[in-house]
């Protein structure tokens, strides 16, 4: 019997999808003398295949760049889940969130194009070509509001401001979700959970094939950060409780109604941190809420297990050997569609309930990636020739939309050195982002119109997703395209009003993208932390200056500060631009970043306002937009040298920003970007 047949809803697998206790007694009803006993137990290997952040990158595709791009996609990953079919008799499918946000074609179909009730999103028709079994919400799956989360679900969510009544293609496999209650019922805003019903093939002692029936239960949970970076939307009508407490509460219930398996679908990572409720990766400590038996991770775009010599995450419970977390199997299938999380669960079966076999189950995160060819370059596995066909007019229509003239630009815009001091692909962001609060701030809030207003902004594409994850937006024409490639995420404009001491703080935060250098150690010291590229905000602008001393510990970095050519005045109030994401969840870089210190929340997403602006201005100029440098490096000589990595082929973007003291170090790193040198003492 394949997998598909095996695991599917079945009518005529019905008379025998009973309750392993029901089973002991009628099992003879499919199959005879032959089935699983006490004296003749039955043992099976049941596959659960997971994908987590997978961002509606359904083909292997950069529409920031047009072009094609074969480091990720779904349709790359709908290969290993055939081979992974192939491999396994019994297989499950879930998906563990963030499906639904990311890129231009998702933008498409939900703000410029809005799809019709009768039609499913692009994403959800591709994975309906693999059949998936049920899925769970991350947090982007709310960044398009709750009528368009609704709608795209199939309906029925009974929460303020969306019809419940509506009745729509949805997703086309069912949700769990057991951490988010609607204000008005009090109710989960969508099932917490789903029980599936399955037939597996399994094997006697004997060698003999048999039919024996399961439950498998299916929870689900989110982080808890939505309740602020999705405030506007959120506000007021939803509630989330602790990943833990809301397990705690419905595990139980999950056996009790028979599950012989429960998978637990977290969107979020491991955090090493005491637990909190309010915590954004609570991974380590959902692993040891009793009756979880198997965990799939996600949110933090990350791989576990991952059997190399320097695995990310380390630490008590943490076994990337056996892939188990706390013992518990467990599985973070990196993003993009770039891998498939793999449990393969070992069953045994002896009439009257499942037993699983740790020692025996294997976890893996298989990679989309194959190795490398002659030349030394990634290989990957081909796509999967079904799913390009069923977005086809999706896919054209979003590129067409990307194609859209703004504007030109007399330089090259990238972020390949943005750590390293080039504001030529943030500074058009901090003028927009500047330009749109300043004039609302002077028709709309009297009370602070005599307040300087700035901005800052961060480079979004800083290398994480490998060498082609930098902005790049070569001179000539400007399009949408290039817009979405310097403004990457779906965020809203806000406004904070902080005080020169507090943007100190919030500068120092920032240094932590710096690891802390010794002048005089004579090896290689590479001068990016793991500090996300994401959270390294700068300001662009003359009007302030200051220094990063990277010789110094975290907190005492910061250096000359000015602003206006004067040391700034720790009292003195400012209104800073910045995205909902910073001014509400930002509270680790900066306390008053929870929301307190925000003054207006702006319904206009950043990039929107960017696009705008391009529009209002559309010669963009390297003197004019691209080459004002508000930070750089207290002047220190090292011994050793100072490297980082970076895209290759790119020291011209470095050279045309004037940083004259950056050069080649080796043309290859070890993972397909170039190894840079900076000089500190220039």
């Amino acid at each position: 019997m394949s997998s598909q047949v095996a695991l599917r809803w079945t009518a005529r697998l019905v008379p025998c999808l009973l309750t392993p206790m029901a089973a002991a007694a009628l099992l003879a009803a499919c199959g005879g003398d032959d089935d699983a006993s006490p004296q003749n137990p039955a043992t099976a290997t049941l596959a659960v295949l997971s994908t987590t952040d997978l961002h509606f990158n359904i083909r292997s595709y950069d529409y920031f760049k047009l072009a094609d791009d074969p480091s990720y996609g779904f349709e790359r990953t709908a290969t290993l889940i055939r081979q992974a079919r192939g491999e396994f008799a019994n297989t499950l499918l879930l998906d563990n969130g963030d499906t639904i946000q990311g890129t231009a074609l998702v933008d498409y179909q939900a703000q410029v194009k809005p799809i019709p009730c009768t039609q499913q999103l692009a994403q959800y028709k591709a994975m309906g070509v693999l059949k998936y079994d049920a899925g769970t919400l991350g947090n982007h799956e709310f960044n398009y509001g709750l009528p368009f989360l609704n709608q795209v679900l199939g309906g029925g969510m009974d929460v303020d401001g969306v019809d419940k009544n509506q009745k729509c293609a949805g997703a086309g496999f069912p949700m769990a979700l057991a951490n988010v209650f609607s204000v008005k019922t009090g109710q989960p805003l969508v099932a917490p959970y789903q029980i599936l019903e399955r037939t597996l093939t399994a094997k006697n002692k004997d060698g003999k094939t048999l039919s024996v029936p399961i439950k498998v239960g299916v929870i689900g949970f989110t982080t808890p950060g939505i309740m602020n970076w999705d405030k506007r939307w959120v506000d007021g009508k939803l509630r989330i409780d602790g990943a833990v407490e809301s397990a705690q509460k419905y595990v139980p219930e999950l056996r009790a109604k028979g599950a012989d398996v429960v998978v637990a679908l977290l969107h979020g990572g491991m955090d090493a941190a005491p637990y909190s409720p309010t915590m954004e990766n609570p991974g380590r400590h959902v692993a040891k809420v009793p009756g979880i038996d198997a965990l799939v991770m996600g949110h933090s775009h990350q791989v576990f297990p991952e059997r190399i010599a320097k695995p990310y995450y380390t630490g008590e419970g943490v076994d990337h050997t056996a892939g188990t977390l706390s013992g518990v199997p467990a599985v973070m299938p990196s993003s993009w569609g770039k891998a498939l999380g793999v449990i393969a669960l070992q069953l045994k079966y002896d009439g009257k309930a499942w037993v699983i076999d740790k020692s025996q189950t294997k976890v893996e995160a298989r990679s989309t990636a194959t190795g490398k060819d002659a030349a030394g370059k990634t290989t990957y596995v081909a796509v999967d020739p079904s799913i390009a066909p069923v977005v086809e007019a999706e896919h054209q229509a979003a590129i067409q939309y990307v194609k859209t003239p703004i504007g030109s630009t007399d330089f090259r815009m990238g972020t390949q050195f943005a750590d390293v001091g080039d504001p030529g692909a943030i500074q058009l962001v901090n003028q927009a982002q500047a330009d749109y609060v300043a004039r609302y701030v002077k028709a709309n809030l009297p009370q602070y119109a005599s307040l300087p207003v700035l901005s800052v902004s961060a480079p979004f594409k800083s290398g994480f997703q490998g060498a082609a994850d930098y902005t790049d937006v070569a001179a000539g024409p400007l399009a949408i395209y290039n817009a979405a490639d310097l403004y990457l995420y779906p965020n809203t404009v806000y406004a904070v009003k902080v005080n020169g001491e507090q943007i100190k703080t919030w500068l120092e935060s920032a240094a932590k993208r710096f690891n802390r250098i010794d002048p005089a150690k004579t090896a290689d010291q590479p001068l990016i932390s793991t500090f996300p590229g994401y959270n390294f905000d700068m300001f662009t602008t003359p009007d302030v200056q200051y220094e990063f001393d990277v010789t110094q510990a975290e907190g005492s970095r910061i250096k000359n500060l000015t602003y206006k050519g004067q040391p700034i005045n720790p009292a003195q109030d400012f209104v800073i631009a910045t995205n909902n994401y910073r001014a509400t969840s930002g509270k680790t870089m900066l306390a008053v970043l929870d929301g307190t210190a925000t003054i207006y929340a702006s319904p206009d997403a950043n990039r929107d306002v960017l696009i705008d602006y391009i529009k209002a201005n559309p010669t963009v100029t390297r003197a004019a937009n691209g080459s004002a440098r508000s930070w750089r490096f207290t002047k220190v000589p090292t011994v050793g040298r100072v490297v980082f990595s970076s895209a290759p082929n790119a020291l011209p973007v470095a050279q045309a920003a004037g940083l004259t003291n950056v050069s080649l170090a080796a043309a290859d790193d070890g993972t397909g970007k170039s190894l840079y040198r900076i000089d500190l003492g220039q």
